[in-house]
């Protein structure tokens, strides 16, 4: 087996790779920012955030049979402890300030699964005065997973790709932040019903 130094090929080798680079030269080399990004995309904790039937499925991905567990992924009733908003379901206009400002309170980093059709973009409700037509309207929204409801499989999936979005996100200095505040923007004529200082939107 040729041993190599880039990460990228150790990791293409998989352990065995790294145990024979490790028995033949006792170290490996990487970057901080590799290292940083690895436990960051391997402990991703949730908020609990159910808002509508999507909800379900989020709880059966966690449960015995998909066990979210095993990617490092523990769902936390609190955002000043969660790294990750799952919007499961149906974001409606009365909910999204409190969406925001949950979303305020998590530390930084922090990411957004965007979960369903009526989270990605108001599913059946898209023409309904009461619902908000994508929560990306009113949060930053890092990976959509598709469906009504989606599959316990398919959320499993947007966890990996959103580890794998993480793992490539530069650490250090201002490329490393998000800055983008997304507007609470409706179309031309709809209604608004509020405003950008009770959205907790500069």
């Amino acid at each position: 087996m040729t041993l190599t130094t880039d990460p990228q090929a150790l990791i293409a080798q998989g352990m065995d790779g790294v145990n024979t680079q490790l028995k033949e030269n006792g170290f490996l080399l990487t970057t901080v920012e590799d290292v940083v990004n690895w436990a960051r995309a391997g402990s991703l904790w949730p908020m609990t955030f159910g808002l509508a039937c999507c909800a379900v499925e989020m709880m059966h991905s966690a449960a015995a049979r998909y066990d979210l567990d095993r990617f490092g992924t523990m769902f936390r009733p609190s955002p000043r402890q969660s790294d990750l908003m799952i919007i499961a379901g149906t974001l409606t206009n009365k909910m999204a300030p409190a969406l925001r400002r949950l979303y305020e309170q998590m530390p930084e980093p922090r990411y957004v699964l965007s979960m369903g059709s009526c989270a990605n973009g108001g599913g059946y409700y898209h023409h309904s005065y009461a619902v908000v037509r994508g929560a990306d309207r009113i949060v930053p929204v890092d990976i959509y997973v598709p469906g009504c409801p989606p599959t316990a499989e398919a959320l499993v999936y947007g966890i990996l790709q959103l580890q794998r979005k993480i793992k490539r996100l530069p650490v250090f200095g201002e490329a490393g932040r998000r800055t983008e505040q997304p507007q609470y923007a409706y179309a031309p004529g709809e209604a608004r019903p509020y405003s950008a200082l009770e959205m907790h939107i500069d």
